[in-house]
């Protein structure tokens, strides 16, 4: 399946629309991104089952904005509609089919629970560095 270029009107409907979406944030101007670039076709043409979608951050500055892009290529994946990966620099062939794989593989339930857990601790440790006890003389 050939890369889809990702914009900030099309993005939700991509989400929605397909179960596991890799997402690489390039430029025009970036080596690296030029190097990626066929890396990223090959390996998107051994899994149509993928959506393969690209994002120019110079052509679409709010979207890679709204993932806190500082450093490109950047390469996120999404399954389900939840962000399971993000990492700067260009992967090498075999990283990127090895993660595809994983990818496939990852049970979804499992990261619901772990994310359900780590928002359910985050939100503990908010409550309590809102106040140790009702004492007004505590310095904690």
């Amino acid at each position: 399946m050939p890369t889809m270029d990702l914009t900030e009107e099309t993005f939700e409907a991509a989400l929605a629309d397909n179960t596991i979406m890799f997402i690489d944030f390039w430029a025009e101007w970036c080596g690296p991104c030029k190097a990626f670039g066929p890396v990223y076709e090959r390996v998107s043409e051994d899994h149509p089952d993928v959506l393969f979608a690209k994002v120019d951050t110079e052509d679409q500055q709010a979207l890679a904005g709204s993932f806190g892009i500082r450093s490109i290529p950047t390469t996120v994946v999404f399954k389900e509609g939840v962000g399971v990966f993000m990492q700067p620099g260009a992967l090498p062939e075999e990283a990127l089919q090895d993660l595809v794989g994983k990818v496939k593989e990852l049970d979804m339930d499992d990261v619901r629970t772990m994310i359900a857990k780590q928002e359910a601790e985050a939100k503990a440790a908010a409550g309590d560095d809102a106040g140790c006890c009702s004492d007004p003389s505590c310095s904690n």
